[in-house]
């Protein structure tokens, strides 16, 4: 039997025909885009802070 005739048996005896998509790889594909999107955000936010950081890291060092 070809995959068709394979496909129409299924079909005609109310059985899902399987596939042969696969999520759990487009799930690691998102996770993997929201880790680097965190990522992006996190070094943008620590260059544009960059200047009060040092200074309250300073405040703290000279405190103790």
């Amino acid at each position: 039997m070809n995959q068709l005739q394979v496909r129409l048996a299924l079909l005609l005896a109310g059985l899902e025909t399987p596939t042969l998509k696969r999520e759990e790889g487009q799930t690691f594909v998102e996770y993997a885009m929201i880790l680097a999107l965190i990522g992006v955000a996190l070094v943008a936010a620590l260059t544009f802070l960059h200047d009060r950081i040092a200074a309250a890291y300073s405040t703290i060092a000279s405190s103790i």
